[in-house]
């Protein structure tokens, strides 16, 4: 009997799954010292190496004398390494909590952190690049940049501050990247519902997370592209709010309590090229999603919805723009591959997914 299955009729258990408490606008990384303090007197930030010098004095100010803050430069991918090397660090300083500050892959590194010493996790997002600030996850990467697992945690960030006036100040690829990311949420809640597949955690999802899943799409339908115009002319407007709480809140629990599919398996395939490595998550994710509803075979106003979006904020729409210019077959075939991996999430869509299937597909994107 799997995790999410009752022992009478084999009645699927449903669950979902959210960070403690979750804070956005302009200028909250102000109350992040407040938060912390909440978890005792010592707290250990890991800040990313992009950002670190920018972004300090908030942080002192955030702390102020009240607490111990101890901060550390992350080396710039999450691997193993890295989080053993950060482990022991903070727990040379006898730190009361782990902060994490930045992209992705030091949130990550930081909850992986947190995770390994047992400790209350805070996150701080500089960017809407991606869901991964909420979510019970940490993406690995081996060393030369090819991704190795995704590493489930045992338990949601205790804390995400996301500041807009710093996420809207950073360059508007990684906000086109998130809602890429991001749109990703309804078109595989969807597949993982059709299929009945169980989610990261081994339940599937309740009514709930697919409303949030919707709203997910809904909202970055309507506001993607005027956030993008907002965030090139370096503002904070509404379109901005609605697409950040859309990109990191709404993504983040849609993804988690629903399960992703083939739009992800496609992105994780793709990992394996070093032609994509300077590509952003979500960028490799947009690829997937065109990808998976050619699986689909949706109808075209769905598929043509998606694809104008990404063009008109600048997301990549075929090969060519995340660096595979001429698509050989022999590339192809290693995408697919690892796309098509045993347990990858590939195997969530309503039908088999074979290789040949994903090299199909991909040359329709060349």
């Amino acid at each position: 009997m799997s995790v999410g299955e009752t022992a009478v009729g084999h009645v699927p258990l449903r669950a979902v799954r959210f960070p403690g408490k979750y804070i956005q606008g302009p200028g909250a990384i102000r109350l992040l010292g407040a938060e912390a303090k909440s978890f005792g007197l010592r707290a250990f930030c890991i800040l990313d190496r992009g950002i670190a010098e920018a972004l300090r004095p908030k942080l002192q100010s955030a702390f102020g004398n009240d607490s111990e803050l101890s901060t550390v430069t992350h080396g710039g991918n999450c691997t193993m390494a890295e989080i053993a090397s950060l482990e022991r660090q903070a727990s040379k300083y006898r730190s009361d909590c782990i902060i994490g500050l930045g992209g992705g892959k030091a949130l990550d590194t930081s909850k992986a952190v947190a995770n390994s010493l047992n400790l209350p996790c805070m996150v701080v997002p500089t960017i809407a690049a991606s869901d991964a600030p909420c979510s019970a996850l940490a993406i690995i990467y081996n060393e030369d940049g090819s991704l190795d697992r995704a590493m489930n945690l045992a338990r949601n960030p205790d804390v995400v501050v996301a500041d807009t006036n710093i996420i809207s100040a950073a360059p508007a690829r990684f906000m086109a990247a998130g809602i890429g990311d991001g749109l990703a949420t309804c078109i595989e809640a969807n597949a993982c519902r059709a299929s009945g597949a169980d989610k990261t955690f081994g339940f599937q999802g309740l009514e709930l997370a697919f409303e949030i899943a919707r709203l997910c799409e809904d909202t970055l339908l309507e506001f993607g592209e005027r956030a993008i115009a907002e965030c090139r002319e370096g503002a904070c407007g509404v379109a901005t709010e609605r697409v950040v709480e859309a990109n990191i809140l709404l993504s983040g629990l849609g993804f988690e309590s629903c399960g992703v599919a083939a739009a992800h398996g496609i992105q994780d395939g793709l990992c394996e090229l070093e032609e994509t490595h300077s590509s952003l998550h979500g960028e490799k994710v947009a690829i997937g999603i065109l990808g998976e509803l050619l699986f689909q075979e949706v109808e075209g106003r769905a598929y043509n919805r998606c694809k104008s979006l990404m063009e008109k904020i600048g997301l990549p729409a075929t090969l060519r723009q995340i660096g595979i210019p001429s698509a050989p077959h022999d590339q192809l075939h290693q995408v697919a591959l690892r796309a098509c991996r045993d347990g990858d999430s590939i195997h969530n869509e309503p039908m088999p997914v074979t290789p040949d299937m994903v090299v199909c597909v991909l040359r329709e994107l060349a």
